[in-house]
């Protein structure tokens, strides 16, 4: 029969073995989550930047549809004020 001092060593050994298994399990499950985590965010991120740059580029259309709209209606003022000026 084996002594009470090998029973717990291989006990411990025993013991020692699954834990470090679960802990690998549990690192490698860590890193895939981990690594799950980081692809949604950078997919989100991305999603982001695609929306700011829509929204970007309408606001840049808006303002040169305005700027286009003021020259002409400082055009048509110019050219009203021309008409004016030569009645008097």
């Amino acid at each position: 029969m084996k002594s009470f001092g090998e029973l717990s060593r291989e006990q411990l050994r025993r013991e020692n073995s699954l834990l470090s298994r679960l802990m690998g399990e549990a690192k490698v499950e860590d890193l895939t989550r981990f690594e799950a985590d980081l692809a949604q965010q950078q997919s989100q991120v991305l999603f982001e930047i695609s929306t700011e740059i829509e929204d970007t580029e309408d606001a840049l259309k808006q303002a040169e549809q305005l700027t286009q709209r003021l020259k002409k209606h400082l055009q048509q003022l110019k050219s009203l004020q021309q008409v004016l000026s030569k009645q008097h």
